[in-house]
């Protein structure tokens, strides 16, 4: 197996090298991820984002709710080569020009002692209409995809709402299939992001795409 490498930083971001990811989380050293929500502006009920349900043997926030997609800047890389995650998770073929840049949010979570999880995460918005029963997911980070209203999704997270409905497509393992599935999901139901990252997300959907 590949040990994957990853550029590492101080918490200002002074470059010191290189860590294998093991290590990063281990000793909870800083470095980068790609962040790329999927909304689809002309959804049925309104403005849609696109959320995956992490597999559940992620070492992290396991069959959580989560970005639609996201993935390690590896070492050497650019933060506009982690658009390849958009292929490798989703099955997207995009160009990062076709991407918004929301920003860079640092993000600290101390999950278990064996586990710290400091992270620059750059986070970015792509504009797709696809039908979610048309993507093709990567099953072995993966268990499913759904789309949850923009305002609903907003409202959840500021507390306005205790739970909001979500529809889309759930991975059977036992029976191979992918099916048409509903969930009520709460904000404990989410992966952890901090106050600041969400609203660098919805200001920039709302400033720099709905706007338009």
């Amino acid at each position: 197996m590949t040990t994957e490498l990853l550029d590492i930083f101080d918490k200002d971001m002074n470059h010191l090298g290189t860590a294998s990811r093991q290590e990063a989380h281990a000793q909870g050293l800083w470095h980068q991820t790609f962040h790329c929500w999927i909304l689809n502006p002309s959804a049925e009920r309104g403005p849609s984002l696109l959320l995956q349900l992490r597999h559940r043997n992620k070492d992290t926030f396991p069959g959580m709710f989560d970005t639609s997609c996201a993935g390690h800047i590896m070492a050497g890389e650019t933060i506009q080569d982690g658009v390849r995650e958009l292929e490798e998770e989703l099955g997207l073929s995009a160009d990062i020009s076709e991407l918004i840049y929301c920003g860079r949010v640092a993000e600290e979570y101390v999950l278990s002692e064996q586990l710290i999880d400091r992270e620059f995460n750059h986070i970015f918005v792509y504009e797709c209409d696809k039908p979610v029963e048309e993507y093709d997911f990567q099953l072995s980070e993966i268990s499913g995809l759904f789309m949850v209203g923009l305002q609903d999704f907003e409202q959840l997270l500021n507390g306005v709402r205790k739970s909001i409905s979500a529809v889309g497509v759930l991975h059977d393992e036992l029976e191979e299939m992918t099916n048409p599935a509903a969930r009520e999901i709460s904000r404990e139901d989410i992966a952890l992001n901090s106050l600041e990252y969400f609203e660098l997300l919805f200001n920039t959907i709302h400033e720099r795409i709905l706007s338009e």
